[in-house]
């Protein structure tokens, strides 16, 4: 029996290497059985390859004028390591483009995960009850998308990232279950519970349509079931209120 070349692939390899190990820790743990009491790690933005591995959108890939970045800032003494979400929000409508009628936003996520000899790769993240940011905001109308492996591909899980310390890096905690299901912008009815099992994607995108300049720090994202997992000091955490619908 000849291996597969693909098999023999070092990226391959190493992603199926850490699937292994995480399988096994949740085994000896007893996860499965117990509710974890330690975080689990969904990105790491300390690491820049995190960022190489997300991508942009914003109006500008139909034709709009909106300016988007997330590029990877190293830390210093005062800062941690980060990603830096920014650019520039413009409601101008694009020309000779008459079918385009709405414009004004900005976002990110981070790509589909490459696979395993596991299968394809999916976050797990029934067994938590809270989504961690560890973030800096500019005050602006941020909303949380999650993207899992449903039937409708375009559906996404938002929250709103409230915030309540622009210009200061502070920890926010959101219920999974708070999460809304949209489609384009429409909260979608009747709503479904989130396939946490099977998450997809994360990313945060900026939805409030109004012009200039946005800027918006992620240090990490992580799942947790302690609403103290990830605090630093004796900061408490803000746990996320309701959520809202998003009409982009």
């Amino acid at each position: 029996m000849r291996t597969s070349p693909s098999l023999l692939a070092p990226g391959l390899a190493k992603r199926s290497l850490e699937e292994f190990k995480r399988f096994a820790k949740i085994a000896i743990k007893q996860e499965g059985l117990t509710v974890p009491a330690g975080p689990y790690p969904l990105l790491e933005f300390g690491d820049p390859s995190t960022i190489e591995a997300c991508k942009t959108m914003s109006d500008a890939d139909i034709g709009g004028y909106s300016q988007v970045s997330l590029v990877h800032i190293t830390g210093s003494e005062i800062t941690p390591s980060h990603a830096r979400f920014y650019g520039s929000i413009s409601t101008e409508l694009p020309i000779n483009r008459p079918h385009i009628q709405r414009t004004g936003y900005a976002a990110w996520r981070n790509c589909d995960r490459k696979g395993t000899i596991f299968g394809k790769s999916l976050w797990d993240v029934d067994p938590y009850a809270y989504l961690g940011l560890r973030v800096k905001s500019d005050g602006r109308k941020y909303f949380v998308n999650v993207q899992t492996e449903t039937i409708v591909p375009t559906d996404l899980h938002q929250h709103r990232l409230y915030t309540r310390r622009p210009g200061e890096w502070e920890t926010i905690l959101i219920k999974w279950s708070d999460f809304v299901r949209t489609n384009h912008g429409v909260v979608v009815e009747p709503q479904m519970e989130m396939m946490r099992q099977k998450v997809r994607t994360i990313g945060i995108g900026l939805i409030d349509r109004i012009p200039g300049p946005f800027d918006l720090a992620i240090g990490r994202i992580w799942a947790t079931n302690s609403p103290d997992n990830g605090q630093t000091g004796t900061e408490e955490g803000n746990v996320g209120g309701k959520a809202e619908g998003k009409t982009a």
